[in-house]
């Protein structure tokens, strides 16, 4: 016998109220373990045979998305500093079984780049110590290099290293895990650069004479030759793996007084983009080309994605969130590098405005608080990944967890942050995503203090993310919230539920009618709820 509508409501109340404290992360709820999408999601995607002439690709039927193995997808995930290859001490196949175990669905991957070694992140895996370090080249002498080991050979490629990106995308491709290679980076200060194979003083041909701001430039020949030889050699080597795709350069700038312009670094990675592509055309591939435009380092730092998402270079954007952002003309603070700002308000207009072009739109290297490996700066990631993903974006959070001999994180960040992202994967693949959009027309009024997003399949599933946008630097953030959300839905019945981003859980169904406008009423809740409401 169903409950009549007055006990459905005081149930769906009672769980509204008890959200927060409830202990068990589960997928044991009706609503979500038999979804379909996400019981075939969940095992259809690493079954599925690798198939290089198919990799992964825009969805034909929503180009914000993505098709892997035949299955559309979201990139989501937790993941460690990029050293996966680079770092002869990292356990990647420690560290993808347990991503795969959470459901997360990418990885990133630096390929030359490494890491200065600093205080405030001593032991990320792409700072390894020079003799953990593995390159493209073969370190041969005679003579030491700025780190104290020998000097590359850059007329040799280095078995090692090319025998263990394939063990590593191998492995994350039987895993069904996409994997981000980044080709460059940028070298940001010539502590950073003195690490680099490619600089003079460590390379036996004595390549890369310049100073560290004219690494990603056309000004040096001999320099740009050596890259054009590196980036050929990693489409040969990877191009028949069906899952990643490429990154022409992390985190490109141009600007410093006396040195190349934003300009200069973008005529660059038009011609590193050219490169890839015609090698990729070459083998008859056709895999995707991440980046960004490059950003202004003086007078002060200032990134315009208009070129980014109008332009053809790029097949998808990386967008790192940082302050002074510029989308059509408007500026978009998206939160101070290892802040704990939230900034959701902000994200949230960001990411909304990026969905009106027609490219997929990543919210990636999430460093506001990555650190801060407590349960402020888990919950300010919980809260942006939700809202990213809300907005039709996907989300890359750097898990300082992460790190050599701790593969899979910590034993709280597992419990944590790395299951409540398994819970948003999990989630938006239960979700026809590929049919929703991010509008917020069918929702009238929410509790104070909350910002809404908002995912929609028109006339079956409506999905409100509502989280406490309050700062920590305000006394009342993370007090209880409560009160009443009204929407309008089209006519017709529909079941509304409340969904825990932090354990899993549904409440039971509260039956409702559309064609008008509908108020339903949330307990005090702390920091984020989901409302799902599905028409019957």
């Amino acid at each position: 016998m169903k409950d009549d509508p007055s006990v459905q409501r005081r149930k769906f109340l009672e769980y509204a109220g008890c959200l927060s404290a409830a202990a068990v992360s589960s997928f044991a709820e009706p609503g979500l373990a038999k979804s379909p999408q996400n019981v075939a999601y969940a095992s259809a995607i690493s079954a599925q045979p690798a198939d290089p002439e198919h990799p992964l690709s825009l969805h034909p039927d929503n180009p914000h998305y993505f098709l892997f193995r035949g299955k559309p997808l979201v990139l989501i995930a937790a993941t460690e500093h990029y050293g996966s290859v680079v770092n002869r001490r990292f356990n990647f196949m420690k560290y993808l079984k347990d991503a795969a175990a959470k459901k997360l669905t990418v990885t990133r991957t630096f390929l030359l780049f490494r890491e200065l070694q600093g205080a405030r992140n001593p032991c990320s895996p792409v700072k390894p110590d020079s003799p953990d370090y593995i390159a493209p080249w073969p370190r041969t002498g005679p003579g030491k290099a700025m780190d104290g080991e020998p000097i590359y050979d850059l007329d040799q490629w280095n078995p090692e290293y090319f025998e263990r990106l394939h063990q590593f995308l191998t492995a994350a491709s039987q895993l069904g895990i996409v994997v981000e290679l980044t080709v460059f980076s940028n070298t940001y200060a010539d502590g950073v650069w003195a690490l680099n194979p490619l600089r003079a003083q460590n390379n036996k041909q004595k390549v890369g004479n310049v100073e560290w701001q004219e690494y990603t430039s056309l000004r040096n020949p001999e320099l740009l030759a050596r890259q054009e030889a590196y980036a050929r050699k990693i489409i040969q080597e990877t191009c028949n793996y069906d899952n990643i795709y490429y990154e022409i350069c992390n985190e490109p700038g141009g600007g410093e007084p006396g040195h190349v312009t934003p300009a200069d670094v973008d005529a660059w990675q038009q011609k590193m983009a050219g490169i890839l592509r015609h090698e990729l055309a070459s083998h008859n591939r056709h895999h995707l080309i991440f980046g960004q435009n490059a950003f202004r380092y003086a007078p002060s730092f200032q990134q315009s994605f208009d070129d980014s998402f109008a332009g053809s270079m790029l097949d998808a954007v990386n967008v790192h969130p940082l302050p002074n952002l510029v989308y059509r003309n408007k500026t978009y603070e998206l939160g101070n590098f290892m802040s704990k700002e939230l900034q959701l308000e902000q994200f949230r207009a960001f990411f909304l405005a990026t969905a009106s072009a027609n490219k997929p739109s990543i919210s990636d290297e999430d460093n506001c608080a990555s650190i801060y490996r407590d349960d402020d700066g888990w919950t300010i990631h919980r809260k942006r990944a939700w809202m990213a993903v809300m907005c039709g974006a996907h989300y890359d959070y750097i898990d300082f967890s992460i790190t050599t001999g701790s593969e899979a994180g910590t034993k709280e960040s597992r419990a944590k942050i790395r299951s409540w992202m398994q819970l948003l994967s999990a989630f938006i693949h239960s979700v026809d995503f590929i049919h929703a959009r991010p509008d917020s027309a069918f929702l009238t009024n929410t509790p104070d203090h909350l910002v809404a997003g908002t995912l929609a399949v028109p006339g079956s599933d409506y999905i409100v993310y509502l989280a406490d946008a309050r700062e920590l630097t305000d006394p009342s953030a993370g007090q209880p919230i409560g009160g009443m959300v009204s929407l309008t839905l089209p006519s017709g019945e529909y079941h509304a539920a409340l969904f825990s981003p932090v354990t899993g859980m549904y409440s039971p169904p509260l039956r409702i009618q559309g064609r008008r406008q509908v108020a339903v009423e949330l307990l005090p809740f702390e920091h984020d709820i989901v409302l799902r409401i599905r028409r019957v």
